[in-house]
């Protein structure tokens, strides 16, 4: 059966497959990234449900960005088909930390199809921020909208990274078993993200601007530092350093 090492050698084509088919995004998207931190921005993160794991994915990250804050969503994701929801959350986001024109958001969700992070994109989008989308789009694209405007994730957004994901995001047929395993959208979604971080310090680099990365807090002298480089963010991250 080796159910394990079909699960493997399913992620191993997945990952060669979902890097050459978001490559020239990812380049796009990180000089955006880029250019914004060079004039002193912050990219937000957002996912509803499942997909929040990813959304603090590049939050107060060793070997990360420091100016990343995550639109969190308090329910977990019970309430992500609830209309409305999502637009008080970047209410309060925005409240917070601040959503400033020419910043980015990345949202996050597998399907793209319920109201919260459809929400957030166009709360986002109307305050002036370059909207980018982390989802399946073969699920994405057979799934019905939840939201009152009739479109899903992938339509609201300026830019969109395809995780490769099935419908029902498991992958590998369990013998004997109506159901899958192996759900593969926290791996791949993790993967786009820290090759998306990837694409921003090589912008940055080129381009001779300031690369601020975070240090592990557990390396001698790494919080003072972390704290020094971190400064001019202040008030602006949801997780403050």
């Amino acid at each position: 059966m080796d159910l394990n090492g079909q699960f493997y050698r399913h992620l191993l084509g997945l990952f060669d497959e979902e890097e050459s088919k978001n490559r020239e995004t990812l380049k796009t998207l990180g000089a955006v990234i880029g250019k914004s931190f060079g004039e002193g921005g912050v990219l937000h993160t957002f996912g509803s449900g499942h997909s929040g794991i990813l959304a603090q994915e590049m939050v107060h990250r060793a070997g990360g960005l420091v100016p990343v804050s995550a639109i969190v969503d308090p329910t977990g994701g019970w309430t992500e088909t609830l209309p409305g929801y999502g637009t008080e959350l970047v209410k309060r986001h925005h409240y917070n930390y601040e959503l400033l024109p020419g910043e980015t958001i990345i949202v996050i969700s597998n399907s793209g199809k319920n109201p919260c992070p459809i929400e957030v994109a166009l709360a986002c989008r109307k305050l002036g921020l370059t909207v980018a989308a982390v989802t399946s789009l073969a699920m994405s694209r057979k799934a019905k909208s939840g939201h009152a405007c009739g479109k899903r994730l992938f339509e609201v957004a300026d830019h969109v990274l395809d995780n490769g994901g099935e419908i029902g995001d498991a992958a590998i047929p369990i013998p004997g078993h109506p159901d899958k395993a192996g759900p593969t959208s926290t791996l791949s979604g993790a993967l786009l993200l820290n090759l998306l971080l990837m694409e921003i310090i090589e912008y940055l680099t080129l381009n001779n601007l300031p690369v601020p990365i975070l240090r592990s807090a557990n390396m001698p002298g790494a919080r003072e530092y972390n704290a020094e480089i971190s400064a001019q963010y202040k008030h602006r991250l949801s997780r403050p350093i």
